[in-house]
């Protein structure tokens, strides 16, 4: 604790799991930090970065499990900070994309606690990346989409997310047979390539191929777990002329993991 000094929060990015995709920002800020306040998508290589004698605060965010509500985990900040703390809230990819890292900050403005945001890697890119799948590519599709299959509140406009050239859809994994039903229903071609990819990055990094009216029964055989991205649209076929520069990756040295295979057609 910094005596007499008034805390700081950070609302820093750990990338979407391998600890080699840290930024050196996010590893300066961990190796300073008083109190570290995390998430459950973080690699235990990623907190390796800490001070030795830093708090460190887990309260994990999990989707249709526990977690720690999000206004107390504001509370948690504000608090931290109060005591003249230096606050790394280490947040899974990046935090304003899908991380709810831009609640946090309105929460800590009102609140008038002097707040940074530090930008991470995040698995809407990395994770495809990883799996061997480029998300842009020349004659195949320029523009992509990305879109939440986790909408509490809202329903995603289908018809859209069907036109897309390429859509990443992140935490598909419980909602992914009504997100493939929906995308047919709206317009979208059953034959039409995907994907998913769970635990994009990590070690125990797998990946099912299929087309967006199978993937979803392939993906319950394989058992494929939370975190699971889906990518749907052309590109998937580059993963077969590509998954060779993947495979032969290791884990070692902040390099991508090997890819496990399931489900290639």
């Amino acid at each position: 604790m910094r005596s007499g000094s008034k805390g700081w929060v950070y609302l820093v990015g750990a990338g979407p799991g391998d600890p080699g995709l840290l930024t050196l920002r996010a590893a300066s800020l961990l190796a300073s930090a008083d109190t570290v306040v995390h998430d459950r998508l973080i690699h235990p290589g990623v907190l390796e970065h800490a001070r030795p004698h830093a708090r460190i605060l887990y309260v994990g965010k999990e989707g249709g499990g526990d977690s720690v509500p999000q206004e107390d985990i504001h509370t948690l900040l504000i608090q931290q900070a109060r005591l003249g703390r230096m606050v790394v809230r280490l947040k899974g990819g990046d935090p304003f994309v899908f991380g709810r890292g831009g609640e946090e900050a309105l929460a800590l403005e009102a609140a008038g606690i002097p707040y940074a945001v530090v930008p991470g890697v995040s698995s809407l890119a990395a994770a495809p990346a990883a799996a061997a799948i480029p998300i842009t590519h020349r004659g195949l599709s320029g523009a992509v989409t990305f879109a939440s299959a986790h909408l509490v509140h809202d329903t995603p406009d289908w018809a859209h997310l069907a036109r897309s050239e390429t859509l990443v859809l992140f935490m598909a994994g419980r909602r992914l047979e009504e997100a493939t039903r929906s995308l047919i229903a709206a317009g979208l071609a059953s034959t039409t390539l995907a994907a998913a990819v769970e635990s994009g990055t990590w070690e125990h990094q797998r990946v099912v191929e299929g087309t967006i009216a199978t993937i979803a029964s392939r993906v319950r055989e394989a058992e494929l777990g939370s975190p699971t991205l889906l990518i749907v649209g052309a590109v998937v076929s580059l993963r077969s002329q590509l998954s060779s520069l993947v495979a032969s990756s290791t884990p070692s040295g902040g390099s991508l993991p090997r890819v496990a295979e399931a489900g290639r057609e």
